[in-house]
């Protein structure tokens, strides 16, 4: 019998996408930082919030915080006409996440515009439009998609020119910092690439509420002992306002009770 052949396939969109965003994201001389956290306190204030809102959306709110009290956080590297560091006023968060496309698992990216100035009922809200929607009713998503299906030096030279030109546009069309976690799935990423300034990661969560978090640095712009202590102000935040929040919100139900 011959031997069975192989197949080529053509590249969807999604994945257009991706290979755009890593080409880019290779170039960023990253470093990542880690820390064990101990969110027990958050954890019990989480599973007895009525919305038990996403660990995502906890991390995006607490990482928001941090950002707005350190501006060197929400800065990036432009290159023309000069190189400069830009600062933007405000985070805006790039949250990873698998969606079906055409029969396809794919990774799109939603933004969440100043997470720690928004409730963390308005952040699941949206994160749950973000999982839900149809992929061409998304705004950002469908740009993502349009985008993705032009020509290859039309697409390079989006990217390139979104990323080094244009401080706000840089902020508003990819975001300050990113989050991406596969700690639901049981894994943890040891050092993923973005072409942002940082990105957040963090590992699966044991029922007393132990988790290794990381964020992963542009050494361009921040170096590792601000990124050290960083995390540790996540953490802060995290058993701090984060938790605060969540145990008013449920102070109501308890009063009704």
């Amino acid at each position: 019998m011959p031997e069975p052949k192989g197949r080529s396939l053509p590249l969807s969109g999604p994945r257009r996408f991706i290979l755009d965003m890593m080409h880019y994201a290779s170039k960023v001389p990253s470093v990542p930082v880690g820390r064990t956290m101990n969110l027990g306190p958050l954890a019990d204030a989480r599973r007895a919030h009525p919305l038990r809102p996403s660990w995502a959306v906890l991390f995006l709110k607490g990482f928001g915080i941090v950002c707005d009290a350190h501006p060197p956080l929400r800065r990036a590297l432009l290159s023309v006409p000069h190189l400069r560091l830009y600062e933007h006023p405000f985070s805006i968060a790039s949250l990873a996440m698998e969606r079906e496309h055409d029969r396809e698992p794919v990774i799109v990216v939603g933004l969440f515009r100043a997470p720690e100035r928004q409730p963390i009922a308005e952040l699941q809200k949206a994160l749950d439009e973000y999982r839900t929607w149809p992929i061409e009713k998304v705004g950002f998503f469908r740009q993502m998609l349009r985008i993705s299906s032009y020509p290859a030096p039309i697409r390079r030279f989006l990217w390139w020119s979104t990323l080094h030109v244009s401080g706000p546009k840089r902020a508003k069309r990819l975001g300050t910092f990113g989050l991406s976690s596969y700690g639901s799935l049981g894994a943890e990423s040891y050092h993923p690439i973005s072409p942002l300034t940082t990105t957040l990661t963090y590992g699966p969560i044991d029922p007393s509420g132990r988790v290794t978090v990381k964020l992963i640095y542009d050494h361009r712009i921040l170096d590792g002992a601000e990124i050290a202590r960083r995390l540790a102000d996540l953490e802060a935040a995290l058993l701090g306002p984060v938790r605060d929040e969540l145990l008013a919100d449920q102070a109501p139900q308890r009063e009704a009770a």
